[in-house]
This record gives C-alpha cells, structure tokens and sequence, in this order.
C-alpha cells in the first residue's frame, strides 16, 4: 500500500473527522471537521470546493451515481447540495423547524431521507423536486438508518424502536428495542430456503453490546446476538458473502459469524488485530478485501481466507491512534482518519497498465506515476510524474506516452533525464496507442493517426510528418495495429490486414482475411505477423510471400501474443491468456513446420501482464 496524500487542516487539529468518497466513480472526498465548512478534495488531495455551513456539520452523504453531495447542519434548517458536475451549491429548504440528526441517499433511486431531533422525516425527491413530510415517524430524535435496495426505509430512534417505511414515508413494520440503536444495516440472512428476494433481513447494534437481527418475513421472531465481554464494545459491523457478519469490537477484537440458522452464534473467525483498541473496519467487494484499524495501525485481510494478512500499515506518527475508514467503490484508495484530525489516503489497487519496446518497459506505479525500467541494459528505474490518471501508455525507444480520452502527453528519454516534449489531442478516445523512433500511432473509434511525436527534430519530411487510416475511399473500421522500425500493420473489421511503409510513405503489402481481424503481432523486423480474427482463430502470416498458416488447437481465451526480441530466437513467441504462457516456434525457412510447447504452461496471477 502506497500512500497517496495526507490532509491536515489547522481547523481540524485534535478532533474526528467525517467524511465520505463520492460513490461509483470516486473522484472526489468530502470531508468535515469541527468547524463550519465542508471541504472537497479530489483524489490527489487538491482542494476543488467547500460549503460554508452555519454550524457544524451533523451529517454528509452523496447519491448513488455520485452527482449530488447533500450535507446538514447545526443552526440550519436547510439541506445543502453541491452538484459534482458543474462544482455548485445550492439549498433545500427541509421544511422543517427541528434540528436535522440524520441524512441519508437511497441505493437505487434520487431519494434523500433526512430525520430531524423529535422523530420527523422528510423524503425528498431530488428528480421530481418532491417533498414529503412525515410528522411523528419516531418519538424521539433519529439517530440511525438506511435504506434497501428495494427502497424500504429502516430508522432506529432514542425511543428505542426500529421502523421499517415505504418510499412514501407509510410505516409497513415497527418494533420495539430493549437498547439504543446503532449503525441499522439491510441485508439478507444466510437462510436453506430464501422466502423472498431482496433484502429482508434488517440488522441494528443495541447498546454497543448486542446484534439484533430483524426479519420482515418473519416480524415476530427477531434474533438477538450476545458476545463475549472481553471483546469491548461493538464499534462497527460489515455484512458480505454469503450471509456472513464481520464485527469489530473496541478492544481490538475482530470477529466473522455466519447468519445461517445452523451456525448462528458461532464464530468462524477470530482475531486479536489491535492490542489496545480497534476504531473501525470496512469492506471492498470488488476488492474482496476487509480492513481494520486501531491503534497506529491498518490491518487488510483477503475475504477469501482471512487468516491471510495481505498487508499492514504502520503511521508512527499518529501517536493518538487512528479513527474511521472509508474505502473508494472500485477498492483503489482507502482513506483513514486519525484522532488527531488528519486523513490519510493509500492506494489499495493500481490498474495495470504498461508497454515495452525491445527490453525497455514503463508501467503505472502510482496514480501520477510512471516508471520506466530497462533491467536487461541495466539502466536505473525513471520515476516519471505525468500530468493525469492515464488510461493507456505506450513506450518506444525515445520517448514514452500517457493518456486519458482523446489527448495524450509525450516525454522524451535522454541522457540528461526525462523531458516532456508535447501533448496532442486527436479525434476520438484514444483507444491504444504505439510508438516507434521517430513515430506514434493512437487508434480511436476505427481510426489510426499516425504522426511524427517531435516535429522539431527536423528528421521527418514536412509531407510525412501525419497521415490518417483508412482514407476517404475506404470503407472499413481498424480494429488493431501495431509498430515496428519500419511498418505500421493493422487489421480490420472487413479482414483486411495492411502494411505501411515509412521509407516509401504507402501501403506496401495487404492481405484479405475471410472475417474481421482483431489483433495484430508483428515480430520486431514485420517479416512475421501473428493474427487473431473474429472467430477466436489464430494465424501467422508471412508478408514477404503472403503465406498464411493457422495455428492449431490455438485456445480461445488467448489475450495476446508477444515475439522473441532475441536474434537467435526471432522465430519464438509466446501467447498469454488470463492464467497461463503458451510458448511456439517455427523454422525461419518454412512456417508449415511451426512447432508448439504447451506442455508446462506458465502459470501467472492476475496481478501480472506479460510483457516482452
């Protein structure tokens, strides 16, 4: 784990902070302290916005896709909003004249619940602009809820009892509790015979001892779950799996239960994670992660065998210990706050992303970092600082490229360091990119534009400095392409496989395929190209004679295929699918007599790309 910023504010020093990653995509974290504002970050720690509230804020929440920051606060009546899209604020007026508890978006649609002091409810529906009003839903303030996926509403009140509400604020159940109510979750109990789909199964922390497990489909059976002492008290709980409960207890106990009836009130897992104090636990799904802290520290396990420690980070200079945690939906950063008021933010998960050219590769190392390595030549690792998050790189001898959407950014690599040369802006989303020594060649939406990468080198002729594929009068989508010194190869959706010649600057070679082509491999000299067409099939073509040959018992999971660089074993090249390396040779004089080695396929982690 590699920390990406760290946020401290003067205004925030020696208290807790709340806060909350903007949901799907998570490019932006609100967080609130003790004063007044409410200020937005972006995931490289820059402040983009704050709200000025008129008291401290109560409670901060966004909607489901995102767009939407709704936040309450002390001395307000009003509900503020600021919209992701467009960076603005705006005001809701509730309605209401008692102090706001609770606020919370739906899962699924543009409804926000906010709960006042005295067990009132409002409903606003941020789409239509509806309000709806519920007087008298509980006795007593609201403290804790949450919604369904089928958009019931669960509130947990100082009166000590549970609603369970419509969309329309209509009380469909309600019971009574015998502690005050935390942290009301919605799930579905692990059950030989699921009654009905959806989330039934609603679940509330009772006077941080207890675990109250409340059926809809069953209202007059509630389970109540007791632990042992020594844990502390309940400080937060996940649900995940297959009706699986993971608890964290306040002295640093750490504990997974199964809801299923057979097993209910057994432990299936349990760890001493903090020695003195554990503050918070959460879950990545699409991580499949958990993660605890306490202390001074951060605890991750793999959901799938949690004896399996996947990593440990230690702040030594958090001496007041850690707080809460909040993970990103895509699990990439996990920001953890500390006693003290700082916040901390880790990369958990770094897509992976990279290229090669000969034995140099650049791949992603952090958000805003490239590195390119050149391990065989012996050269230092470059750290590269690049100007976006980047969606694809490319690297050629010379120079190395990021980018995101249609633009890219162009670096040049020379004995006196790194030096950004240029940045361009093509015609579509770039949807791969290759270069060679003096050209690159960016593929968007059926389209390739090859051009010269630096222009004021003055080694490229000024008519050879851009040309677009195909040309007006043909009438095709590209699907791939590739570089080499000499060649750009790519292969459409019609079959066509052409070869373009830099010294003669045209077309030298074409090839016509019975069905689309959708990858391309030319060998480092382009006298050998491995394709993959549209069916799955695979196939080594000679340009030079305009020989095909397919390749047989070629698996359909193949990912692609990369050549030997090496001179004495240029007619070499591996084939990689998701879990496994597939090598083949053929002789240089005949590729009829092409040779396949599949007997001990090497086995590779889905946190690898080959590459060569």
């Amino acid at each position: 784990m590699k920390r990406v910023f760290t946020l401290s504010e003067k205004s925030w020093t020696g208290a807790g902070l709340q806060y909350k990653w903007q949901k799907t995509v998570g490019n932006y974290l609100a967080v609130a302290g003790p004063d007044s504002f409410v200020k937005i970050f972006d995931r490289h720690g820059q402040k983009v916005n704050e709200i000025t509230l008129p008291g401290s804020c109560v409670s901060l929440d966004w909607d489901k896709d995102g767009d939407i920051l709704a936040v309450i606060a002390e001395k307000s009546s009003a509900v503020y909003l600021w919209d992701a899209n467009v960076n603005k604020s705006s005001q809701l007026d509730s309605g209401m004249r008692d102090q706001m508890t609770f606020l919370l978006w739906s899962k699924t649609g543009p409804l926000l619940a906010v709960g006042t002091s005295k067990g009132n409810l409002l409903i606003y529906n941020q789409q239509t602009s509806r309000k709806i009003p519920v007087l008298g839903k509980h006795t007593k303030r609201i403290t804790c809820g949450c919604w369904s996926s089928q958009n019931l509403l669960a509130l947990g009140s100082d009166d000590r009892s549970l609603t369970i509400s419509n969309h329309e604020g209509d009380t469909i159940r309600q019971t009574s509790l015998r502690a005050d109510p935390a942290d009301v979750q919605f799930s579905v109990m692990k059950t030989n015979e699921r009654s009905s789909p959806g989330e039934s199964t609603v679940s509330v922390a009772l006077g941080k001892k207890t675990l109250f497990l409340f059926n809809l489909n069953d209202p007059d059976n509630p389970i109540e779950l007791a632990f042992q002492q020594r844990y502390g008290n309940i400080i937060s709980y996940r649900w995940y799996g297959d009706g699986y409960i993971m608890i964290g207890f306040s002295h640093g106990y750490f504990v997974v239960i199964s809801t299923h009836i057979r097993e209910i009130g057994q432990e299936l897992f349990q760890a001493h994670n903090h020695k003195d104090s554990l503050t918070s636990i959460t879950i990545s799904q699409s991580l499949n992660k958990a993660a605890s802290c306490g202390d001074n520290c951060i605890k991750i396990h793999d959901l799938t065998d949690l004896k399996e420690m996947y990593a440990i980070v230690t702040l030594d200079e958090e001496t007041k210990g850690l707080d809460q945690m909040c993970w990103t939906d895509d699990g990439q950063l996990l920001a953890v706050s500390s006693q003290q008021g700082t916040l901390h933010v880790f990369l958990t998960k770094l897509p992976i992303l990279g290229d090669s050219s000969g034995t140099r590769i650049a791949y992603l190392t952090s958000l805003l970092e490239v590195t390119v390595a050149n391990q065989v030549e012996g050269e230092s690792p470059i750290a590269i600082a690049v100007e976006v998050e980047p969606n694809f790189i490319a690297v050629g001898p010379y120079h190395v490229a990021v980018g995101m959407n249609n633009r890219a950014w162009f670096y040049g690599l020379g004995d006196n360091g790194v030096e950004r040369v240029k940045d361009t802006e093509y015609l579509g989303t770039v949807a791969s990119m290759c270069l060679n020594c003096d050209y690159a060649a960016a593929l968007f939406e059926g389209k390739v534009q090859l051009h010269v990468i630096d222009a004021d080198e003055q080694v490229v002729q000024e008519d050879r400095q851009t040309k677009l594929f195909p040309e007006a009068d043909q009438k095709y989508h590209i699907l791939s392409h590739a570089l080499t010194s000499d060649f750009l190869y790519f292969g459409t959706d019609t079959g066509v496989i052409q070869c373009f010649y830099f010294e003669d600057w045209q077309s030298v070679n074409e090839y016509r395929h019975t069905v689309g082509v959708r990858k391309v491999f030319p060998d480092p000299n382009g006298t050998h190209l491995v394709f993959i067409d549209e069916k799955s099939d695979c196939f080594l073509y000679c340009p030079v004679n305009d020989s095909v040959f397919e390749i047989p018992d070629f698996s359909p999971a193949i990912k692609g295929v990369l050549w030997e660089h090496w001179i004495s074993n240029k007619c070499v090249f591996v084939a990689y699918e998701e879990d496994k390396v597939y090598t083949y040779a053929f002789h240089k004089d005949s590729i009829q007599d092409l040779l396949v080695s599949i007997p001990c396929p090497i086995v590779r982690t889905n946190a690898e790309l080959p590459r060569l």
